[in-house]
């Protein structure tokens, strides 16, 4: 059986941003691309580029 683990901090008193920002200021440049990208690829799939796209509107002459 899996528990559920809360803990409370009040706003002021969270390390968090300074601990995340140590994390990654840890990384080499190379690893933090690589984060980045297997990030994009979990939000926009295994598509190889993003798509692009072009509206052309004709606007009515003045």
């Amino acid at each position: 059986m899996l528990q559920k683990i809360v803990k409370k901090r009040r706003l002021q008193e969270s390390t968090a941003p300074q601990e995340e920002l140590a994390y990654w200021l840890s990384k080499t440049p190379e690893e933090r691309v690589a984060a980045v990208d297997y990030l994009r690829t979990q939000y926009y799939g295994n598509a190889a580029r993003l798509q692009r796209v072009a509206r052309v509107v004709q606007r009515p002459p003045r």
